[in-house]
């Protein structure tokens, strides 16, 4: 195992039920107007600091919190149960309805703690899905929805169609093991060289520092149940973000689900040079501002 630290934030406990659920957050520089408070999701094969608290020798705000606590925004994440520092121990496979429900008992604790009326929520992968779900179900607490490396139904999905071969490997166990290697699969697997080398050691790093397995819920549900939500049930401005080169995220999968998102205050965008894991990419920057876009947008004056 690696040893990273983190540094510069804040670690929060909530609870759901007698569960015990880890958040992070780094607040918003006072140098800058307030923009908001931002909830970030993580994904099926990492905890929540990886992904969106990283540091890299030598690359600018690798950590997405960092960058987007300086452009006036409160940041929060959260392992969800079965990850990182989050509870592991109940014998089950942590699948993305009980991801939502984490997601559920998260933002309480978040909207109590920090007085926001609402949050802005940032989800990739199968947390695209969590977040999605949770929204689906508590629209009220989300002011704006952003997935990215989103799947609907999964057609068009050739990594979900690779994985389901595994599928009975994944039904038999509920938990997966992870080592170095797999983690540079995930940037091998649909075009490589869209991540340089040190970010993806340096995400390898702080992966392997909170975790040697992870659940097999997430996989399972994404090999067998999709879909699992209704587009038409998720009342909320909407942004939509398919990487380029992204094997997971089917892009007439994406258009169908987004001609169904109600709220007409809703965006599309595809990411050029990007494949899977958008915030370890080289184009990172460019995924930032597409969010920072969305996120500061005004509420339209005329709605018709």
């Amino acid at each position: 195992m690696s040893d990273v630290k983190w540094t510069g934030g804040v670690e929060h406990w909530a609870h759901k039920g007698n569960i015990k659920l880890f958040l992070w957050e780094k607040k918003a520089s006072p140098k800058v107007a307030h923009a908001g408070t931002l909830f970030f999701v993580h994904g099926s094969s990492m905890a929540s600091q990886p992904t969106f608290d990283l540091h890299v020798p030598g690359r600018p705000y690798s950590s997405a919190m960092d960058w987007f606590a300086e452009h006036g925004f409160d940041t929060w994440t959260m392992d969800n149960e079965g990850y990182g520092r989050s509870d592991k121990h109940r014998d089950i496979n942590f699948d993305i309805s009980n991801g939502a429900d984490d997601l559920a008992a998260g933002s309480e604790y978040i909207l109590k703690k920090s007085g926001a009326k609402s949050l802005l929520v940032y989800g990739i992968s199968s947390g695209a899905l969590k977040a999605a779900l949770f929204t689906e179900r508590h629209p009220e607490r989300v002011a704006k929805l952003a997935l990215d490396a989103f799947v609907w139904t999964g057609e068009g999905s050739h990594t979900l169609e690779q994985r389901k071969k595994k599928l009975p490997e994944f039904l038999a166990k509920n938990r997966r093991p992870i080592d170095r290697a797999f983690v540079h699969s995930i940037f091998q697997r649909d075009h490589p060289g869209t991540a340089d080398e040190n970010t993806v050691n340096a995400f390898a790093d702080a992966i392997l520092t909170l975790d040697d397995s992870m659940p097999t819920g997430t996989y399972v549900d994404m090999c067998s149940k999709l879909p699992l939500l209704n587009p038409q049930k998720i009342p909320v401005p909407s942004l939509i973000l398919r990487g380029e080169y992204d094997g997971i995220a089917g892009l007439d999968d994406l258009i169908n689900f987004f001609k169904l998102l109600p709220n007409m205050n809703k965006q599309f965008s595809v990411m050029a040079g990007i494949s899977h894991a958008s915030f370890q990419q080289k184009n990172y920057m460019m995924v930032y501002q597409i969010l920072h876009s969305f996120f500061t947008m005004p509420e339209p004056a005329y709605k018709g």
